[in-house]
Protein backbone atom coordinates (compact mmCIF):
# COMPACT_ATOMS: atom_id res chain seq x y z
CA UNK A 1 0.00 0.00 0.00
CA UNK A 2 1.23 3.14 -0.59
CA UNK A 3 1.88 6.03 2.22
CA UNK A 4 0.82 5.98 5.35
CA UNK A 5 -2.77 4.15 4.57
CA UNK A 6 -3.79 0.74 6.01
CA UNK A 7 -6.27 -1.36 5.47
CA UNK A 8 -8.30 -2.90 8.38
CA UNK A 9 -6.61 -5.46 10.21
CA UNK A 10 -3.34 -3.29 10.35
CA UNK A 11 -0.60 -5.54 9.49
CA UNK A 12 -2.07 -8.97 7.82
CA UNK A 13 -3.85 -6.58 5.40
CA UNK A 14 -0.89 -5.94 3.63
CA UNK A 15 0.23 -9.47 4.60
CA UNK A 16 2.28 -10.23 0.75
CA UNK A 17 0.35 -12.78 -1.80
CA UNK A 18 0.96 -16.83 -0.57
CA UNK A 19 2.13 -19.69 -3.36
CA UNK A 20 -0.75 -20.76 -5.35
CA UNK A 21 -0.51 -23.97 -3.91
CA UNK A 22 -1.26 -22.90 -0.15
CA UNK A 23 -3.18 -19.90 -0.84
CA UNK A 24 -6.40 -20.03 -0.66
CA UNK A 25 -6.82 -23.59 -2.02
CA UNK A 26 -5.75 -25.24 -5.46
CA UNK A 27 -7.06 -24.85 -8.68
CA UNK A 28 -9.10 -28.11 -10.19
CA UNK A 29 -10.53 -28.82 -13.04
CA UNK A 30 -14.01 -28.84 -13.66
CA UNK A 31 -17.08 -28.70 -16.25
CA UNK A 32 -17.77 -25.44 -17.88
CA UNK A 33 -21.47 -24.45 -17.33
CA UNK A 34 -23.80 -21.74 -18.95
CA UNK A 35 -23.15 -18.60 -18.00
CA UNK A 36 -26.92 -18.24 -16.07
CA UNK A 37 -26.08 -21.20 -14.26
CA UNK A 38 -22.54 -19.82 -13.71
CA UNK A 39 -23.54 -16.95 -11.87
CA UNK A 40 -26.32 -18.47 -9.86
CA UNK A 41 -23.93 -21.20 -8.45
CA UNK A 42 -20.87 -18.83 -7.78
CA UNK A 43 -23.16 -16.78 -5.60
CA UNK A 44 -24.25 -19.28 -3.88
CA UNK A 45 -20.84 -20.80 -3.44
CA UNK A 46 -19.62 -17.61 -2.36
CA UNK A 47 -22.81 -17.19 0.18
CA UNK A 48 -21.69 -20.91 1.89
CA UNK A 49 -17.88 -20.25 1.79
CA UNK A 50 -18.63 -17.00 3.51
CA UNK A 51 -21.53 -18.49 6.19
CA UNK A 52 -18.98 -21.56 6.89
CA UNK A 53 -15.80 -19.19 8.10
CA UNK A 54 -18.68 -17.91 11.22
CA UNK A 55 -18.76 -21.14 12.39
CA UNK A 56 -14.93 -21.82 12.15
CA UNK A 57 -11.89 -20.83 9.48
CA UNK A 58 -11.19 -23.49 6.89
CA UNK A 59 -7.92 -24.76 7.37
CA UNK A 60 -7.03 -23.37 3.65
CA UNK A 61 -7.92 -20.07 4.40
CA UNK A 62 -4.52 -19.07 5.68
CA UNK A 63 -3.83 -17.17 9.12
CA UNK A 64 -1.91 -13.95 7.53
CA UNK A 65 -4.42 -13.52 5.44
CA UNK A 66 -7.38 -13.00 7.71
CA UNK A 67 -8.73 -9.86 7.60
CA UNK A 68 -11.91 -8.25 5.64
CA UNK A 69 -10.43 -8.17 2.56
CA UNK A 70 -8.67 -11.52 2.71
CA UNK A 71 -12.62 -13.12 3.58
CA UNK A 72 -13.51 -11.62 0.36
CA UNK A 73 -10.88 -12.97 -1.42
CA UNK A 74 -10.89 -16.53 -0.18
CA UNK A 75 -14.62 -16.84 -0.80
CA UNK A 76 -14.68 -15.83 -4.17
CA UNK A 77 -11.67 -17.96 -5.36
CA UNK A 78 -13.25 -21.04 -3.39
CA UNK A 79 -16.13 -20.08 -5.56
CA UNK A 80 -14.61 -19.92 -8.17
CA UNK A 81 -12.13 -23.45 -8.19
CA UNK A 82 -15.61 -25.25 -7.04
CA UNK A 83 -17.71 -24.17 -9.98
CA UNK A 84 -15.60 -22.50 -12.98
CA UNK A 85 -11.76 -22.94 -12.06
CA UNK A 86 -10.92 -22.28 -15.52
CA UNK A 87 -11.42 -18.45 -14.61
CA UNK A 88 -8.49 -18.85 -12.12
CA UNK A 89 -5.95 -19.48 -14.70
CA UNK A 90 -5.10 -16.12 -14.17
CA UNK A 91 -5.21 -14.02 -11.39
CA UNK A 92 -8.99 -12.83 -10.70
CA UNK A 93 -7.76 -9.79 -9.00
CA UNK A 94 -6.38 -6.35 -10.40
CA UNK A 95 -3.85 -4.05 -8.61
CA UNK A 96 -1.93 -0.70 -9.74
CA UNK A 97 0.35 -3.23 -11.89
CA UNK A 98 -2.21 -5.32 -13.71
CA UNK A 99 -3.38 -9.07 -12.72
CA UNK A 100 -2.75 -9.97 -9.25
CA UNK A 101 -3.62 -12.75 -6.54
CA UNK A 102 -3.40 -10.75 -3.89
CA UNK A 103 -5.68 -7.38 -3.19
CA UNK A 104 -6.45 -5.20 -0.20
CA UNK A 105 -9.35 -3.46 0.79
CA UNK A 106 -9.09 -0.33 -0.80
CA UNK A 107 -7.79 -1.84 -4.12
CA UNK A 108 -10.74 -4.48 -4.18
CA UNK A 109 -13.28 -1.47 -4.20
CA UNK A 110 -10.89 0.77 -6.21
CA UNK A 111 -10.10 -1.07 -8.86
CA UNK A 112 -12.37 -4.78 -8.63
CA UNK A 113 -15.97 -3.63 -8.14
CA UNK A 114 -18.58 -1.10 -8.96
CA UNK A 115 -20.23 0.98 -6.99
CA UNK A 116 -23.70 0.72 -7.12
CA UNK A 117 -24.43 4.19 -5.07
CA UNK A 118 -25.40 4.68 -0.83
CA UNK A 119 -28.73 4.47 -0.43
CA UNK A 120 -31.70 2.61 0.81
CA UNK A 121 -32.75 1.72 -2.72
CA UNK A 122 -29.67 0.18 -3.43
CA UNK A 123 -29.38 -2.03 -0.23
CA UNK A 124 -32.62 -3.69 -1.52
CA UNK A 125 -31.52 -4.66 -4.65
CA UNK A 126 -27.85 -6.30 -3.00
CA UNK A 127 -27.10 -9.90 -4.32
CA UNK A 128 -24.82 -11.79 -2.43
CA UNK A 129 -21.10 -11.24 -3.17
CA UNK A 130 -21.58 -7.52 -3.63
CA UNK A 131 -19.37 -5.62 -0.63
CA UNK A 132 -20.35 -2.59 1.60
CA UNK A 133 -17.61 -0.27 2.06
CA UNK A 134 -16.03 1.39 4.98
CA UNK A 135 -12.93 4.46 5.15
CA UNK A 136 -12.59 5.47 8.78
CA UNK A 137 -9.83 8.46 9.36
CA UNK A 138 -7.31 7.31 11.73
CA UNK A 139 -3.63 9.34 12.80
CA UNK A 140 -1.68 7.03 10.72
CA UNK A 141 -3.87 7.26 7.91
CA UNK A 142 -7.38 5.66 7.00
CA UNK A 143 -8.36 2.13 7.19
CA UNK A 144 -10.73 0.65 5.03
CA UNK A 145 -13.30 -2.37 6.04
CA UNK A 146 -15.27 -4.42 3.59
CA UNK A 147 -18.27 -6.46 4.50
CA UNK A 148 -19.59 -9.38 2.26
CA UNK A 149 -23.42 -9.55 1.72
CA UNK A 150 -25.00 -12.47 1.71
CA UNK A 151 -28.88 -12.41 0.10
CA UNK A 152 -30.93 -15.85 0.49
CA UNK A 153 -32.65 -16.58 -3.18
CA UNK A 154 -35.57 -17.04 -1.36
CA UNK A 155 -35.74 -13.69 -0.08
CA UNK A 156 -39.54 -13.80 1.06
CA UNK A 157 -38.39 -16.20 4.20
CA UNK A 158 -35.01 -15.12 5.00
CA UNK A 159 -33.43 -11.11 5.12
CA UNK A 160 -30.01 -10.12 3.69
CA UNK A 161 -27.10 -10.79 6.18
CA UNK A 162 -23.56 -9.38 5.55
CA UNK A 163 -20.42 -11.35 6.89
CA UNK A 164 -17.12 -9.67 7.37
CA UNK A 165 -14.02 -10.46 9.45
CA UNK A 166 -13.50 -7.34 12.53
CA UNK A 167 -9.51 -7.41 11.78
CA UNK A 168 -7.93 -8.43 14.56
CA UNK A 169 -5.76 -11.34 14.95
CA UNK A 170 -7.41 -14.97 15.58
CA UNK A 171 -10.67 -12.54 15.73
CA UNK A 172 -13.98 -14.37 14.49
CA UNK A 173 -16.05 -13.88 11.31
CA UNK A 174 -19.18 -12.51 11.99
CA UNK A 175 -21.87 -11.84 10.49
CA UNK A 176 -25.56 -10.13 11.50
CA UNK A 177 -28.74 -9.15 9.57
CA UNK A 178 -28.02 -5.74 6.60
CA UNK A 179 -31.32 -3.97 7.93
CA UNK A 180 -30.52 -4.16 11.53
CA UNK A 181 -26.66 -2.52 10.67
CA UNK A 182 -28.27 0.24 8.85
CA UNK A 183 -30.56 0.98 11.93
CA UNK A 184 -29.26 -0.51 15.11
CA UNK A 185 -25.11 -0.18 14.31
CA UNK A 186 -23.34 3.09 15.57
CA UNK A 187 -23.49 5.57 12.89
CA UNK A 188 -19.81 5.05 11.82
CA UNK A 189 -20.83 1.86 10.36
CA UNK A 190 -23.91 2.04 9.42
CA UNK A 191 -24.43 1.77 5.39
CA UNK A 192 -26.97 4.91 4.91
CA UNK A 193 -25.88 8.16 3.51
CA UNK A 194 -25.81 10.16 6.32
CA UNK A 195 -22.79 8.03 7.64
CA UNK A 196 -19.42 10.16 5.70
CA UNK A 197 -17.67 6.97 6.52
CA UNK A 198 -20.05 4.69 4.44
CA UNK A 199 -18.27 4.83 1.14
CA UNK A 200 -21.04 2.69 -0.41
CA UNK A 201 -22.22 -0.75 -1.82
CA UNK A 202 -20.09 -2.14 -4.76
CA UNK A 203 -20.18 -5.52 -6.89
CA UNK A 204 -17.64 -7.39 -8.63
CA UNK A 205 -17.08 -6.02 -12.24
CA UNK A 206 -17.29 -9.73 -14.21
CA UNK A 207 -20.73 -10.18 -12.25
CA UNK A 208 -22.12 -6.50 -13.61
CA UNK A 209 -23.64 -7.61 -16.41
Amino acid sequence: MAGSRETHGGPRASARPLPASTREGAVIAAEPVAPETRARLLRREVAQVALAQVKAPDAAWQPAQRDCAGLIRYAYRTAYRRVASERLASPLWQDARGPSDFADAETLISRNFVPLGRGADVREQLRTGDVLAFRQEHDAGPIFHLMLVVRPEDRAHAPARVVYHPGEAGARVRTGILDSLATEAPLEWRPVPANAAFLGFFRFKEWMS
